[in-house]
């Protein structure tokens, strides 16, 4: 599973994709590999969990995005990202959530997107709030987010 935004191409995380990456070119973090043993077991978590973050001018992994799991009972996901320092502050982020956003509520199984982030991580407090998720609560140090489907 590929799709491309303006700038980036997300890029579902299968092993085959996964074998094709070096460990200098991108670091591969427990939740990539923890996601490529839920496929392996069940091939329905495909496009539910890790999506690389390609830059289509430099063809580089510039960080992955996700979600932590298929949509639950009540059809709601939680997403989380990261992007590596070298390309932060450059929309990276902005582009490809809310293009994950996008791609889930199209699905037809998501009415309820969550994401939370540390208080103090003021980049994530941004891009969640530029597209659109709103602030819903905390807890301790963590700012819990939505974004229902319109």
């Amino acid at each position: 599973m590929v799709f491309n935004t303006k700038r980036l191409k997300l890029v579902a995380c299968t092993p085959e994709f996964l074998s094709t990456i070096s460990p200098e070119e991108y670091e591969i973090g427990a939740h990539v590999k923890g996601h490529v043993t839920e496929l392996q077991s069940d091939a329905s978590q495909l496009g539910w969990g890790v999506w690389f973050v390609v830059d289509k001018a430099t063809d580089a992994i510039v960080g992955d995005i996700g979600f932590k799991g298929k949509p639950s009972g009540n059809q709601t996901v939680e997403i989380g990202y990261g992007i590596i320092p070298s390309a932060q502050n450059k929309g990276y982020a902005t582009e490809a959530v809310g293009a994950l956003i996008e791609w889930a509520f199209a699905s037809g199984q998501v009415k309820r997107v969550i994401a939370e982030c540390l208080q103090d991580n003021f980049a994530s407090t941004k891009v969640l709030g530029k597209l659109g998720l709103r602030q819903i609560g905390r807890e301790d140090t963590m700012l819990k987010w939505e974004m229902k489907k319109k």
